[in-house]
């Protein structure tokens, strides 16, 4: 989700498609985005078709690289939400970002 200055949804966006076992989340993609609608914030979610809702090591690397990247031109990560089945965790409120 992108969002403004106030935290509102400006935009939903779907940036990558994976398989059952993996996503290619490419920075550049999402940076593209987000300056494309000038968004202030944006808020990261993706599914994982295990039904298992604990972020992976994979998970924490690419929130931490879209982070890093998305502070460079002053734009906020809010938060990742790995959703499992029915269940779902928040990396802000792990304290991971």
């Amino acid at each position: 989700m992108l969002l403004d200055t106030r935290n509102r949804v400006i935009a939903y966006t779907e940036i990558a498609h994976g398989t059952i076992d993996g996503a290619t989340v490419y920075p550049r993609e999402v940076v593209r985005e987000v300056i494309k609608r000038n968004a202030a914030g944006i808020l990261l979610c993706h599914n994982h078709p295990s039904q298992v809702e604990s972020p992976s090591e994979a998970d924490r690397h690419i929130t931490e690289k879209l982070r890093d990247a998305l502070a460079l031109i002053d734009v906020r990560v809010l938060d990742h939400i790995v959703i499992g089945g029915t269940r779902h965790v928040s990396l802000a409120e792990m304290g991971w970002l």
